[in-house]
């Protein structure tokens, strides 16, 4: 039987999954939001491609003008979410939602495509190394833990770069926690505006909860992990989303408090 892929629009949406979270009743909200997320995101040029199954395989990309991420690449295509999990993994499926984003780049004359990795492997982010035996390759890093990655598809274009505000690996709020997030994913209403708040506020922990409503906020962000990124005294800190679990959060209050 061949592999069946289907890629989400505005008709079909409503009806089909997002493969995240969608049998798991503590992030309803948080499943609901990203849908509406993705139906607006998705008259800018957002696709979503999965697989046809229950399953955690899909792909994420959008002309990067329109990434919700501080990140100058006029021309390219911007992977965001990238993820094939489990017993999905080694059957081709990541190669085969590769390709399909490298058809698309070059049906529109795009430049090339570019994304957002951690030098070392990060949380919510794709497989760096897999991505480098692609043939993406480094454009540039930041001291905080994070890489520029592009594939491109035209010789003479102009490489991609991070903008200013992610260069430092700070934020302007110094007191205690900043949480910069958005619906880009669905567990961030759950795990930062109900577990996070409770376990600072048991913790007399200062915490402050940005939320990235628009494009233009994420862009200018101060971090490149607009999805979920942890400040500490107004220094990056982690884009470990378990920081919001009680075991993490005591390690972390023993480290620093």
């Amino acid at each position: 039987m061949e592999t069946k892929y289907i890629t989400l629009n505005a008709q079909n949406l409503d009806a089909e999954h997002i493969c995240c979270g969608f049998s798991d009743k503590k992030i309803k909200e948080g499943y609901e939001k990203k849908k509406s997320w993705l139906k607006n995101e998705m008259e800018h040029g957002y696709v979503f491609r999965r697989l046809d199954e229950k399953a955690k395989v899909f792909i994420e990309y959008v002309p990067a003008e329109n990434a919700w991420l501080p990140v100058e690449a006029k021309g390219y295509l911007m992977i965001n979410c990238f993820w094939v999990s489990g017993q999905y993994k080694g059957k081709g499926h990541a190669k085969a939602l590769l390709k399909s984003v490298v058809d698309d780049a070059c049906a529109q004359g795009c430049a090339g495509l570019v994304t957002v990795v951690g030098t070392k492997k990060l949380p919510f982010m794709s497989d760096t190394k897999w991505l480098l035996k692609q043939g993406f390759e480094v454009v540039e890093t930041l001291p905080h833990g994070f890489a520029l990655l592009v594939l491109k598809l035209k010789s003479g274009a102009e490489l991609p770069s991070f903008k200013p505000c992610v260069l430092k690996g700070e934020c302007e709020e110094t007191n205690g926690l900043v949480v910069y997030y958005s619906n880009r994913c669905p567990y961030t209403e759950y795990y930062i505006n109900d577990a996070l708040s409770a376990l600072a506020q048991q913790n007399n922990v200062p915490l402050t909860i940005i939320k990235l409503e628009t494009k233009e906020q994420a862009q200018q962000a101060p971090t490149p992990a607009t999805v979920f990124s942890v400040f500490y005294k107004g220094k990056f800190l982690t884009t470990d989303m378990s920081i919001c679990t009680a075991s993490r959060f005591a390690k972390f209050a023993r480290e620093f408090y």
